[in-house]
């Protein structure tokens, strides 16, 4: 996948970030069924599925031809490798817009989900219920400590997506996380 400057300027559009969150929660699907699963044309969607898979979002998966190929999101272990910039050089100001529009998408694309599920709820499994939805936990930590807490949480998401793979019982969910400061920074 690739994590370049141009990925990020070119996942910052919103077909394109809507297009990479339903294969990576749908699975594979052709332009067409996509098209008709976000509302647009199927023109538009083959359009924007190329312009993903030049920079390594997305991929052909080699089957069907045409409109009948077969597309699918890149793997990657979670969306933060496209949100975050490890270069050493300063973001432009392209990029910082980019980084920050993503980052509103992100939060739109997670309130949508959430109201989502909270209208269909009740037409799931007790048990479902239980532990899927919202809930958030304060913790106290260092900038260190967070980053060892973000590690840990990446390697037990890691696991499960392994242990679920090939179970008919199992489902897919999205699990969000997102560490934000709660105290007002000291001057």
């Amino acid at each position: 996948m690739s994590t370049g400057r141009g990925a990020l300027r070119t996942l910052a559009h919103p077909l394109r970030s809507r297009l990479l969150a339903e294969l990576r929660v749908h699975g594979e699907a052709t332009a067409t069924q996509l098209a008709a699963a976000l509302e647009t044309h199927t023109g538009a969607t083959s359009y924007h599925l190329r312009r993903l898979a030049e920079v390594g979002l997305v991929e052909d998966t080699g089957t069907g031809a045409g409109r009948r190929r077969v597309w699918r999101a890149a793997p990657t272990p979670d969306r933060s490798v496209v949100m975050a910039t490890t270069e050493d050089e300063p973001l432009d100001e392209d990029d910082a817009q980019a980084v920050d529009w993503l980052a509103l998408d992100y939060l739109a694309h997670f309130g949508d989900r959430a109201q989502a599920w909270l209208r269909e709820r009740q037409e799931w499994e007790g048990t479902w219920q239980e532990v899927c939805g919202l809930e958030d936990h304060t913790v106290q930590v260092t900038a260190e400590q967070a980053t060892a807490m973000r590690a840990e949480l990446l390697e037990v998401l890691e696991r499960y997506r392994r242990v679920g793979q090939g179970n008919p019982q199992a489902r897919r969910v999205v699990v969000y996380t997102c560490a934000l400061p709660v105290d007002r920074r000291l001057r």
